[in-house]
């Protein structure tokens, strides 16, 4: 069976180069590296991992747990976090803990088992998540991506601040009329759920909203609770019915839209309707949704660096990034966008350069 040295001889360069391209390692030119790959691939040679774990103490293996995988945030976020951990050399083991504190654990341990270099997990914030922060006190490589826990001091937390796009949605749907907003929140164990709740509740005090207690929805982060919801808020009288609803997450605002048309309203004549996290096809919907994009790839990519200086011993530091608004037609803006521009009002990017235009001349 050919070995490190044949593959090395065959394309002509040292043994540590030859090793360093088969683990792709970034120092390895690009030329290099396909001179070593097609002689690996002509002898036949296969890297022993186990082996070489056990002579550097690593398995070049990074660990991902998300919450729910069907979730296109976390999809999305996945994809650029395998990208960029191969651009460094390592590959990804990726677990599912369906929102379940008892997966989590599961998750975990398994990851733990298999002896992979570092952890990176979106978390839960419950009593129950003391693995994890055994984990992390443990000195184990560990970045928390998106959601993060208390007790758990030390561990950088990579995510978007969606405070600011929040008060921007709310003050666009005062701006086109709507007074009684009701959100549905994501789960208070979640510090995402808690956070984008705050904001809300936050930016309708600074328009001198009232909070009113009916027009909270009380979600789990998946379609059902946001079917669930939104029709509760549209069984309330007519008085107390919502105009807008705010969905804290992509895969509840598609049930919200679900009871919607269940109920016979169309979107926006009848009700207003964004959600947090932009997904490819709301602006394929009809009407186009407004939402909140987070930089979904670039804060898995983010996260991935400082995961990787964890492992090899540099300074890791917490990141955080802006989410911002996307307006489309879903709110009843002016000329009924429908997608395709670019062009931006404050932190609000719109997507219908002419309704943009319009509302900037009005001096709304």
């Amino acid at each position: 069976m050919a070995g490190i040295k044949d593959v090395a001889a065959r394309a002509g360069v040292s043994m540590a180069t030859a090793s360093r391209a088969l683990t792709g390692h970034p120092s390895v030119s690009d030329a290099a590296r396909a001179a070593v790959r097609a002689a690996a691939d002509e002898l036949g040679y296969r890297a022993n991992g186990v082996a070489r774990s056990l002579r550097t103490r690593r398995t070049r293996i990074l660990g991902l747990v998300v919450p729910d995988v069907l979730n296109p945030f976390f999809t999305e976020l996945a994809r650029a976090v395998e990208e960029e951990a191969r651009a460094l050399g390592y590959s990804v083991i990726i677990g599912n803990a369906d929102d379940r504190p008892e997966q989590l654990d599961h998750q975990l341990r398994s990851l733990l088992e298999r002896r992979t270099d570092g952890l990176l997990v979106a978390p839960a914030d419950d009593p129950s998540a003391e693995l994890l922060r055994r984990t992390a006190r443990s000195g184990t490589p560990l970045v928390f991506v998106d959601r993060w826990i208390a007790g758990a001091p030390g561990v950088p937390v990579v995510r978007a601040d969606g405070r600011a796009a929040v008060r921007a949605l709310v003050r666009h749907l005062h701006r086109l009329g709507r007074r009684r907003i009701a959100v549905i929140t994501g789960p208070a164990a979640t510090a995402t759920g808690r956070e984008r709740l705050d904001a809300f509740r936050g930016a309708l005090g600074e328009l001198g909203l009232p909070p009113r207690p009916e027009l909270i929805g009380h979600g789990d982060f998946r379609a059902e609770s946001g079917r669930r919801e939104t029709a509760r808020l549209l069984s309330l009288p007519r008085h107390s019915r919502p105009d807008a609803v705010f969905a804290a997450d992509n895969l509840m605002a598609l049930g919200a839209l679900d009871a919607i048309r269940a109920a016979g309203l169309r979107v926006p004549a009848g009700i207003a309707l964004a959600a947090f996290d932009d997904i490819p096809w709301f602006a394929h919907l009809d009407p186009p949704l407004t939402a909140i994009a987070q930089p979904t790839a670039e804060l898995g990519r983010a996260a991935v660096r400082a995961l990787a200086d964890r492992i090899e011993g540099r300074p890791a530091a917490s990141v955080t990034l802006d989410a911002r608004l996307v307006a489309r037609a879903s709110c009843g803006e002016p000329g009924g966008a429908r997608g395709g521009g670019t062009g931006r009002l404050g932190n609000v990017r719109r997507c219908d350069d002419g309704a943009e235009r319009r509302e900037r001349e009005s001096g709304s």
